[in-house]
């Protein structure tokens, strides 16, 4: 597949998509090795929703992602794996491995009675076989649901029984720091309310003992002696279900994003390679969890299909020190880095001694997913982990996209901290008021919709196809809502706001809460911050700030008093906050992002009923923060 190379190219490429937007993809569409090609490219319409994507072709995504790289790249490092541990040893999966190993379980899955449609969970921390399994799944058809290993037994119970699976593929337990996660018990815990299921396959990973349940529970290994490696992939319609991905509403239960096999492919392989403009010597890492979308789209798929060397990690940044990933990226020599602004801050806080030990001199491309990135770690980022040599690609999307859509092409986009800058080719952005009217020409601000299908695109909410059309389509008919506000600036950069009910309104004036975050951040004795709007008596809405600061504070009142002078002097007076409330900590879910629903329950002092917290990484936190809000 073919890549912009200049900026000149993009913008040849751009236009060539807005153009003739079928023609484009299909172009990309033919460096894949496809069963039976397409008969049609797209049909689509956003009043449903109804899209579909080369129509009538017929493939298997990991004939692409293993089979097509064996020939002339079997030797090649297909998957590092860094244990949790630095004394423990790598694991390198050649393509030919890795091939070997995903046709044996998917003939395990097979004889555990998994057929093509099925779906899988699959609650497992990240080693080598996650990524074995999702690929296993996908060979043999059957959809696979990775719930991310640190939720709790009752957001998994829920998530198999949304969807049926009958099958679970698991870990007796998980190393993550210092401690030791029996996963296998949560896992029972989750199945005592879940009759679906049949079969359990567990994995031994830290030799813990497992309850193994009779008639249900098998291991992972006494399987794979029963199989050969000899396992011919299912042949799949492009618009058949690849997975789903469950996502926390802020009300109700999680809802279950599908995503189909043909129009991801695509999508997912072409971002890969022109966001970060990977070259074949290139080592890849990305810092995601599987159980997340960018661990699906960009530890997996987009570089397997590329042909990369992906690099997964089991541990945490800060374990055994908080240079652990720059440790690893001077040892495996990283060339690409792509993580979470939520870690960049934490490493940012635990100061430059973590990182002078080490070179960093293999580093070409940074990125940052998962949130808008401040300022003040961009620079930070820039400086000390890329020495100013590295462009930063900060993507925005979401799991709903499946893949990036706004971003810098490394090294090719001027970039602007804080900015998304530039829609991808094939991806056609407008800004629009509340009542849906698009905003023309630069200059402007409103909220982030999407005009035209992209090939990776949402197809369904699984077993509600009314919520999705609710949750996407039906704010503004004909087109689809990010739920996101965006800035589009004097020279067409795009600037991501936060989520629309994270924009505030203060006298009539709308601001971003990221916008106003991004300022305290700047403050030096600032870790982190999050803001939301309450209701206010005068200005119709406030600013209410939570502050995590460095702990070094001797005047807390000195502190705000900072804090407010420095908000006036990067946004203006009109975004000072009203209520600063200086907390140990944030509600967080597991993936790094703050639930903001809570914060802003609190800041109204509604905190009766907060909703489900159990996927938060310490929901003890909540309790510490409603009990010094800020009257």
């Amino acid at each position: 597949m073919l890549r912009s190379k200049t900026f000149e190219d993009y913008k040849i490429e751009y236009q060539r998509s807005v153009d003739a937007p079928e023609a484009f993809w299909e172009e990309k569409a033919a460096s894949f090795y496809w069963r039976k090609k397409w008969d049609q490219v797209l049909t689509w319409n956003f009043d449903e929703p109804a899209i579909k994507w080369f129509i009538g072709g017929k493939l298997n995504i990991t004939e692409n992602c293993l089979d097509r790289h064996l020939e002339k790249n079997g030797d090649k490092a297909a998957i590092i794996w860094e244990p949790n541990d630095p004394k423990e040893k790598s694991i390198i999966l050649s393509y030919s491995e890795l091939h070997e190993q995903v046709s044996k379980f998917a003939n395990v899955l097979k004889n555990n009675g998994v057929k093509k449609g099925d779906r899988i969970c699959i609650y497992m921390p990240m080693v080598p076989e996650l990524a074995i399994s999702v690929l296993a799944c996908a060979r043999i058809g059957a959809i696979h649901s990775v719930v991310f290993a640190g939720f709790s037994s009752n957001s998994l119970s829920e998530r198999i029984k949304d969807c049926n699976c009958h099958l679970v593929i698991t870990t007796d337990g998980a190393f993550r720091g210092m401690k030791e996660i029996p996963i296998k018990e949560v896992v029972d815990e989750a199945l005592e309310s879940c009759p679906s299921v049949k079969t359990t396959i567990v994995l031994e990973r830290t030799g813990r003992k497992i309850n193994l349940v009779e008639g249900r529970d098998v291991l992972w290994k006494e399987e794979m002696k029963k199989v050969s490696a000899d396992c011919t992939a299912e042949i799949m319609d492009a618009e058949d279900d690849l997975f789903i991905l469950y996502t926390s509403g802020s009300t109700g239960s999680p809802k279950g994003v599908v995503h189909s096999i043909g129009g991801y492919m695509v999508y997912t392989q072409y971002t890969f390679l022109n966001v970060f403009q990977y070259n074949q010597e290139d080592i890849y890492w990305c810092t995601a969890d599987i159980g997340w979308v960018t661990g699906h789209s960009y530890v997996i798929y987009g570089p397997l299909l590329t042909g990369a060397t992906s690099l997964m990690f089991e541990g945490m940044p800060t374990f055994p020190d908080a240079g652990r990933f720059w440790q690893i990226i001077d040892m495996h020599k990283v060339t690409i880095f792509y993580t979470a602004p939520t870690a960049i801050r934490a490493l940012e806080a635990a100061g430059l001694d973590y990182v002078k030990p080490y070179e960093l001199t293999s580093l070409r491309v940074l990125g940052s997913v998962g949130e808008p990135i401040n300022e003040e770690a961009w620079h930070w980022y820039n400086t000390h982990i890329g020495k100013g040599k590295c462009p930063i690609v900060d993507t925005w999307w979401q799991t709903e996209t499946a893949g990036i859509m706004i971003s810098p092409l490394a090294g090719i986009t001027k970039t602007k901290p804080g900015f998304a800058t530039l829609p991808l080719p094939g991806v056609q952005p407008v800004l629009v008021d509340e009542k849906g009217v698009e905003l023309i020409g630069n200059g402007v601000e409103g909220n982030l919709c999407i005009k035209f299908p992209w090939p990776s695109m949402i197809r369904t909410t699984y077993g509600d196809h009314e919520r999705c059309r609710l949750n996407y389509f039906a704010t503004y008919k004909g087109l689809y809502f990010t739920g996101d506000g965006c800035k589009r600036d004097e020279d067409g950069y795009y600037r991501i706001t936060g989520r629309v009910d994270d924009v505030i309104n203060v006298s009539g004036h709308r601001i971003g809460t990221a916008e106003v975050e991004s300022a305290l951040d700047a403050h030096p004795d600032i870790v982190e911050s999050a803001v939301v709007g309450y209701s206010h008596p005068i200005k119709g809405q406030g600013i209410y700030a939570y502050v995590i600061t460095t702990g070094q504070i001797k005047d807390n009142n000195q502190l705000k008093t900072e804090m407010l002078e420095l908000v006036n002097k990067i946004i203006g007076p009109i975004a000072k906050p009203d209520k600063i409330q200086l907390v140990s900590g944030l509600p967080k879910t597991r993936s790094g992002k703050i639930m903001r629903r809570i914060l802003r329950k609190i800041a109204e002092g509604e905190t009766s009923n907060l909703g489900d917290i159990s996927t938060l990484i310490d929901p003890s936190i909540i309790k510490e923060i409603i009990e010094g809000k800020v009257l």
